[in-house]
């Protein structure tokens, strides 16, 4: 009987086997992969998060206004810095839930599949993005982000340990790139060019090293001395630009796909003043000249209400230039002109030897070639211009000025970088919410108080309010 028994189990157990094996095969989807594959998510996911960083919700609609590059001509609220805890989500959602969990994916699959080009590529682009998200709103988390088994609700590190963090991980990518390994595929902004990718390594580690530089300048020379100990070079020419390059519809520059069905955005008042009293020759790439005659270029004051922005009216105002129009123009992640003016700085505060002049005159000199101004004549009247001679007294307004112009549209990186450097000193409208202050961070998300509230509570409790006024870590003056 017990002999019986054991043997109609056995021929239930090998029916349930049979039965669950082509229910399997029932449901596996022919066309779509069983195993992720690094190329796709690298594609994928480096979009994804240069589309967030270039588009309008943290670029057209907030740090482009803040740092006075563009301004509102309707619907002008963000431009008088009017704003809910729901406004600055996209950073924060993009950033976490598509691009450091598909770039940690990919770390694991190089390490599986033994492409430790694959890995370190990830970890170069992962810590370019919790750059974005910690210089935005200051302690996030970092430590516990993107380890959902572990930690549901992750815990904030504070800003400093989010920099610190992130200078340890490039420092171990530029070891892991080896343009001799295995090559890798799906890669938008080099195209398997690894040692491009460790130039941009460096780079984005001298370019940290500076924003913590005020409050911690033992570390920074102590960053700037390792990478020339390691013998690294730096991105050496505009060719070498880290840089998405789009290309005609469904793929266009987030800024085209905007202009296709909106008209919200002109150039600002400042930047338009500033040029035209420089006689820069990029105001006409940065700016389009008016619709109605006398065609010329008109910016729109920043801050101006809704009826005064419409006094001035569409037609009379200066959109963006063709360039940033186009639906081909690259969003730039990190330039030579940058770069130069990064080296610069490091002269000019006594961490390098080299000469601080020389690298700002070559820095100027790369982002006008940037846009196409290689005359010889151009470059070098504008260069002999008193107001753009380099003053060794004050660095930080020659850079500072200088570099905001060079950084046009890139408004996260121009904001993080003139809230360091306090040039060129921009002054708030009146018609503006925060009594006379440009916003110095993003609030955080109203999610994470609902979702991660005990978590959230700690950030505030140790940076300060949750507001955008509170200064971060990094702006010490």
């Amino acid at each position: 009987m017990k002999n019986k028994k054991l043997y109609i189990l056995a021929i239930l157990a090998i029916a349930f086997s049979s039965c669950k094996k082509e229910l399997d095969e029932v449901n596996i989807n022919p066309n779509a992969p069983e195993v992720a594959q690094p190329d796709y998510l690298l594609t994928g996911t480096t979009k994804a998060t240069v589309d967030s960083y270039w588009g309008v919700t943290n670029n057209m609609n907030s740090s482009l206004l803040f740092v006075q590059h563009w301004a509102k001509v309707q619907y002008t609220e963000e431009d008088r810095f009017i704003y809910s805890n729901s406004s600055f989500t996209a950073l924060w959602s993009t950033g976490y839930a598509q691009s450091i969990a598909g770039f940690n994916k990919i770390i694991e699959l190089g390490d599986a599949q033994g492409n430790p080009n694959y890995k370190a590529v990830a970890l170069v682009l992962r810590s370019w993005t919790f750059l974005l998200l910690t210089d935005a709103y200051g302690d996030v988390p970092y430590s516990q982000a993107g380890k959902i088994k572990q930690f549901v609700t992750p815990g904030y590190d504070k800003q400093k340990d989010v920099y610190y963090g992130i200078l340890s991980d490039l420092k171990s990518a530029q070891a892991a790139l080896d343009p001799a390994a295995k090559p890798i595929a799906g890669d938008v902004i080099y195209s398997n060019n690894i040692a491009l990718w460790k130039k941009f390594t460096n780079s984005l580690r001298l370019r940290i090293a500076l924003r913590i530089a005020d409050k911690d300048p033992a570390k920074a020379k102590q960053v700037i001395d390792e990478i020339q100990a390691e013998g690294g070079a730096y991105i050496g020419s505009n060719s070498e630009n880290a840089a998405l390059k789009y290309d005609v519809s469904p793929q266009q520059n987030p800024v085209a796909a905007s202009f296709e069905t909106r008209n919200d955005y002109r150039i600002s008042k400042t930047i338009v003043d500033k040029l035209a009293s420089l006689n820069d020759p990029r105001l006409p790439v940065y700016a389009s000249r008016t619709e109605n005659p006398p065609q010329g270029y008109v910016g729109i004051p920043n801050g101006s209400t809704n009826s005064e922005a419409s006094a001035i009216g569409l037609a009379n105002s200066s959109k963006p230039g063709a360039y940033f129009l186009d639906p081909k123009a690259p969003a730039v992640i990190l330039s030579y002109a940058e770069v130069l003016f990064d080296r610069a700085e490091a002269a000019a505060r006594g961490f390098t030897t080299e000469n601080a002049e020389d690298l700002y005159k070559q820095a100027i000199t790369a982002s006008l070639q940037q846009y196409g101004i290689n005359g010889n004549d151009q470059i070098t009247g504008y260069l002999g211009r008193a107001d753009v001679q380099y003053d060794p007294a004050n660095y930080k307004k020659s850079i500072g000025q200088q570099k905001w112009i060079a950084l046009f549209g890139q408004g996260l990186e121009a904001w993080a970088e003139q809230r360091r450097l306090d040039y060129p000193q921009l002054t708030a409208s009146v018609n503006t919410v925060l009594n006379g202050k440009i916003p110095v961070r993003f609030i955080y998300p109203g999610t994470e108080q609902s979702l991660n509230g005990q978590n959230y509570k700690n950030a505030v409790s140790s940076q300060g309010a949750d507001l955008l006024t509170t200064k971060l870590w990094f702006d010490a003056f």
